[in-house]
């Protein structure tokens, strides 16, 4: 304890000296990971590649054992990056006794989450493809579309208008929610020219889903629409005009018209990897997790909160997340130069993949380098790097009961104000320990303006303010470290909160998103929720919830859009090879 105390006396006398010379190594490694040379740290790419190597050569420099795999730094794993064709994409029509073959790319193409596989049938026109009870509208009102093949208009009767009353309704997720439930066999969607005056395509884009749709689902021109409604007189933009001027179903059963279509897309796979540190203090398993995420969104995208997301700019992500990732190499150097006095060892781990929903550390709560049950918590830093006001969030201070005391006691001198989260789950790599029954803790300096971003860059980042959080950090490690016992965990009963428009009920359940499970696995369920009391855990895959079938976690999302608190809802969910049913009680999200 004497070596303890001492240690920590000379971070408190000589932390104005610390803090400079961080400044300094944590400026280095922000412009380093933020530069335009790293393309943004895109998860799979090259400058991500970069970025790892760059912190397996910080561990190496600090003495830090390589943890990954065959005795690298690297763990390894594979995530989708993007989408191609396969050969077997066909669309042919039979429109009265003439049959005419599309080609692929000029006149159809499958849409991301399309399922692959060919169907043959009849042809109905389905509107805009949408069914609102709180609207009341439903394209498929008297429409027998069982086994059939269903043509919908792209959008609303508003347009691509974000604001729309028919927001929720005009996502194509949504569309093909609606088509699978009524027992469509295929669906396809075309865009009029109201909307589009150009026909083109959707694009094939990866969207971060490792689910399908559940059926076949297309991209057609408006020409080869226009060609198998000729005969009936009637054409795309004078039904989509129609529709638009009543807001009224224009549904209909296209005559002397049959299809056949194929989907074949293949996912286009890439090696990624977390980089894994271990400083070494015993041969005890006991150990401390510290990390943060290095990847970043690249060139953009969908992920970029740009005016333009599909503009190719860079993304430098200075603050999501170098300043965290730089944050985790100042506190290893600081760390491992003072390993001595340390009982436990500490395990550092840079993620990868975090933007694409926490694949880096879901990945690692599964292949763990030491048992987790032998982790006595997880540190994460995300966003650590525009500290204004002293302000700095911690968010998990409800997963053990010793945080808010230690919390308190290494800012004593209130160099920071302290705002405090019990709730152990969020958007970042804590959750994953959390969800695995680990203590964490998470630091966090705050959104602003630049957030995903072009403009996140490294001349915006408060280094200074980065090293305040380190040295604090370092204080707070040495104790739970060299602390006899081990903080208790404790599942935070969080109150339901908001999460975006649309939501009016709360469930309780947390999905995984690194698994392709032909319906939603949950990642962890929230105590006390209506979730876990309708029986829910971990690692079980919800396949229905009330009438709607559950393939993915947008089918998930839109099911419960369509219920309000109170609503006892059935429910089905996979256990292994069990299939169980149980009911939730719906409670109000606030």
């Amino acid at each position: 304890m004497k070596k303890i105390f001492l240690l920590l006396s000379f971070l408190f006398l000589y932390g104005t000296a610390q803090t400079d010379s961080s400044t300094i190594r944590i400026k280095h490694h922000v412009m380093y990971l933020a530069s335009d040379a790293l393309e943004g740290r895109g998860t799979g790419e090259k400058g991500n590649q970069l970025a790892a190597q760059y912190i397996a050569d910080q561990f190496k420099s600090f003495e830090l054992l390589p943890a990954g795999d065959k005795g690298s730094y690297f763990q390894e794993f594979e995530v989708v990056k993007s989408l191609e064709l396969g050969k077997n994409n066909f669309l042919s029509a039979l429109v009265g006794k003439k049959t005419k073959e599309y080609v692929v790319q000029k006149d159809f193409i499958p849409i991301s989450f399309s399922t692959n596989g060919s169907v043959n049938g009849e042809v109905v026109f389905a509107g805009f493809g949408m069914s609102s009870e709180e609207e009341k509208y439903d394209d498929y009102a008297g429409l027998d579309v069982k086994d059939k093949i269903v043509l919908v208009l792209r959008y609303a009767p508003e347009g691509d208008n974000p604001h729309s009353k028919f927001s929720k309704q005009s996502a194509l997720r949504y569309k093909s929610l609606q088509a699978r439930e009524k027992s469509a066999k295929a669906l396809l969607v075309v865009t009029s020219a109201a909307d589009d005056s150009s026909d083109k395509l959707i694009k094939l884009k990866y969207d971060n889903s490792l689910s399908d749709a559940g059926l076949p689902i297309f991209s057609v021109t408006r020409s080869v629409v226009n060609e198998w409604l000729k005969s009936s007189g009637l054409t795309l933009d004078s039904l989509r005009n129609k529709i638009a001027t009543t807001l009224k179903p224009a549904s209909f059963e296209v005559k002397n018209v049959k299809l056949s279509v194929s989907s074949d897309i293949i996912q286009i796979k890439k090696k990624t990897a977390n980089v894994v540190g271990l400083l070494k203090v015993n041969d005890n398993n006991e150990h401390v997790i510290i990390g943060a995420h290095f990847d970043h969104l690249g060139y953009g995208g969908e992920g970029s909160g740009s005016l333009a997301p599909d503009k190719n700019e860079i993304h430098n992500g200075a603050d999501d997340n170098a300043s965290g990732s730089s944050a985790m190499l100042e506190l290893a150097r600081m760390l491992s130069a003072e390993k001595n006095v340390l009982r436990r060892n500490i395990i550092f781990i840079g993620f990868t993949g975090e933007e694409m929903g926490t694949l880096g550390s879901v990945y690692y709560t599964k292949h763990p380098n030491l048992p987790l049950v032998d982790a006595i918590t997880m540190i994460n830093f995300d966003m650590v790097g525009r500290l204004k006001d002293r302000a700095l969030t911690i968010q998990g201070t409800g997963t053990s009961s010793r945080w808010d005391s230690v919390l308190n006691k290494y800012n004593a001198d209130s160099t920071f104000i302290l705002k405090f989260v019990k709730d152990g789950y969020g958007p970042s790599d804590h959750s994953s320990f959390y969800g695995a029954n680990v203590p964490v803790l998470f630091f966090f300096t705050g959104l602003h303006e630049d957030y995903h971003k072009p403009s996140d860059d490294a001349d915006k980042i408060f280094n200074e303010g980065i090293a305040h959080i380190v040295q604090y950090a370092s204080k707070l490690v040495i104790d739970l470290d060299t602390t006899k016992g081990r903080p208790d965990y404790i599942k935070t009963q969080a109150p339901p909160q908001g999460a975006g428009r649309g939501f009016r009920v709360f469930v309780g359940t947390i999905p995984d998103y690194s698994e392709d499970a032909n319906g939603m696995m949950l990642a962890g369920v929230r105590d006390n929720s209506p979730a876990s009391k309708a029986g829910l855990q971990k690692g079980d895959v919800l396949i229905k919830f009330g009438k709607f079938e559950i393939k993915n976690v947008y089918d998930y999302t839109y099911a419960l859009q369509e219920y309000k608190p109170g609503d006892e809802v059935e429910l089905q969910f996979r256990r292994g090879k069990e299939t169980i049913t149980s009911k939730l009680v719906l409670e109000k999200r606030n």
